[in-house]
């Protein structure tokens, strides 16, 4: 194996980690980070049309899934204890992560060309989404649902949907309904329980939606990319909202806030750079 191939391997595994990352922290869109590292198209097309070469696909999904398990469970530990006793800084990482991806979104969306119409597109979904996602977070009456077969069941097949659109984070859809924190826990203590059923809503209904999103790409894909940005601007406003609540940014933290801010972009646009030069 030449070295080339030896750092594809290693970039798609590097890949697959920060996707992960999706599965532990809430705003960040895993689908979002597929699209900017160059995987979303080939990941939709291999579950919509799985036998299509198969064998081919498996083995180049091999180091992404494998990075993907990775940083659920490197990063699991590490980052609840610093969410715990440092989440705003860190979080504040993750608004720069976010809004690092733009310039390639951006890119990304004017392959096939873009009118007025589109940055309308853009800017309704962004007013429309923004809000909602500030007024679900801030609810009481999302978080109520207590984790069993059939609501791990609803969860995997929601979250089958969600996983496919850029912009939305699974994570953060789990938060809202009260299931993260258990999902989180059944994944730590392999709780088979909780995770077969889920696994299995997740496998079930990834076809069908595979298939719609698919369908979109071919039809609607300029439209369909903006609406995507306009998401993933209003999850930063969603991180960003939820980073600010109860801080008071008149002390000395404020500088770590803005220094994370500053290394979350630098490294999601690098990770954006480094996927453009040398491909999926």
């Amino acid at each position: 194996m030449d070295k080339n191939r030896i750092f594809d391997w290693l970039l798609r595994l590097i890949k697959g980690g920060v996707m992960g990352m999706d599965f532990v922290l809430p705003g960040i869109s895993g689908a979002a980070l597929a699209v900017v590292f160059g995987l979303y198209e080939r990941i939709v097309r291999f579950i919509a049309h799985i036998t299509t070469d198969f064998v081919k696909n498996v083995f180049f999904f091999i180091p992404v899934g494998c990075g993907v398990l990775t940083g659920i469970y490197i990063v699991s530990h590490p980052m609840s204890f610093l969410l715990e006793n440092y989440m705003t800084p860190v979080l504040w990482f993750f608004v720069g992560a976010i809004l690092g991806t733009m310039p390639d979104l951006w890119r990304k969306s004017a392959e096939k060309g873009r009118k007025p119409l589109h940055i309308g597109m853009l800017a309704g979904t962004f007013a429309l989404a923004a809000p909602l996602f500030i007024i679900m977070a801030g609810s009481e009456s999302f978080g109520n649902l207590q984790v069993n077969t059939w609501t791990a069941f609803g969860a995997g097949a929601m979250v089958a949907f969600v996983a496919f659109i850029p912009g939305f984070s699974s994570s953060t859809f789990l938060v809202m309904l009260g299931l993260y924190r258990d999902l989180i826990d059944s994944c730590k203590a392999l709780e088979l329980s909780v995770l077969i059923p889920f696994g299995l809503g997740l496998l079930i209904f990834a076809f069908p939606f595979s298939r719609l999103i698919e369908l979109m790409l071919k039809r609607v894909f300029t439209g369909f990319f903006h609406i995507i940005i306009g998401f993933v601007l209003a999850s930063a406003v969603l991180v960003a909202f939820k980073a600010s609540e109860g801080y008071n940014y008149l002390q000395i933290g404020t500088a770590a806030c803005a220094v994370t801010f500053v290394v979350g972009g630098i490294f999601s646009y690098w990770m954006c750079s480094v996927s453009k030069k040398y491909g999926a």
